[in-house]
């Protein structure tokens, strides 16, 4: 696999040896590749070409930021630009992610995701650096939009055959009126989350990390919950995770989604 990217020269002699496998979950936009040798930790690659909105360029800073607050998250071991492309060398934390835990009951997948993000939102939010407000958003979503950068075929069933302006148009009037600010971690299914065993392993896919309302990560994690396991436990997640949530900032948080 290795053979058909450009990859960086030091990084090309640094991998040699390594089996690349590309994976079908990944970040946004981005090439995402497992690495694996006999005797050699395993490793990942993201790869995804420049672009103003490129957001693979935010996730090796807010690894550090997570890890160094003790949060469970891949490692950050080496950065570059090369051939139009940004490039970002990542360790491996085990385990598998809470969609494909075909070895443990729903309950206790759901179980898993409420702690974690439990205790993420519970960190320290002083000095964060990474601001995913509301505005701040909406300002994003609304660059995506101009950009082309909106898929509409990806719509949930709810907006599907809406163009993107239209559902742009519904974005702002749902704005919430208060933000009950947290660390989050901005894509919060169950894809994002991973569990060796039964415990819970760390967050993938951090680029979109940041200070926003605590409904950011619950709406999605109840929509992937739902999804994947059914209402009733969507209700189990929400009582393990100790909250009643507020429909409306859920329904923002969602149709706020659609953007990236």
């Amino acid at each position: 696999m290795e053979s058909a990217l450009n990859l960086p020269a030091d990084w090309r002699r640094d991998l040699a040896g390594y089996g690349w496998k590309a994976q079908s979950i990944g970040a946004s936009g981005a090439g995402v590749f497992r690495l694996e040798a006999p005797d050699r930790p395993d490793l990942f690659v993201k790869t995804e070409e420049l672009s103003p909105l490129a957001e693979l360029p935010d996730e090796g800073p807010r690894l550090d930021w997570l890890g160094a607050r003790g949060i469970p998250c891949p490692k950050r071991l080496a950065e570059t630009r090369h051939d139009g492309r940004h490039w970002l060398l990542m360790s491996a934390i085990s385990g598998t992610i809470l969609s494909s835990q075909a070895g443990l009951a729903p309950e206790r997948v759901v179980d898993i995701a409420a702690d974690a993000l439990r205790h993420l939102h519970a960190i320290d939010r002083t000095g964060c650096p990474f601001d995913h407000r509301a505005d701040s958003r909406i300002a994003l979503a609304e660059a995506r939009l101009k950009a082309g950068l909106v898929d509409e075929e990806d719509f949930d069933e709810e907006r599907a055959g809406q163009t993107a302006a239209d559902v742009f148009a519904e974005l702002s009037p749902l704005r919430p009126r208060q933000e009950d600010l947290v660390v989050t971690h901005g894509d919060a299914t169950l894809e994002n989350l991973l569990a060796d065993k039964d415990v819970f392993s760390g967050f993938i896919d951090c680029a979109r990390a940041g200070l926003a309302d605590r409904h950011q990560d619950l709406a999605l994690a109840t929509r992937s919950i739902g999804d994947h396991f059914g209402s009733t436990q969507v209700e189990r997640f929400l009582a393990r995770y100790g909250i009643v949530p507020d429909p409306e900032r859920m329904a923002f948080y969602l149709l706020l989604d659609e953007f990236f």
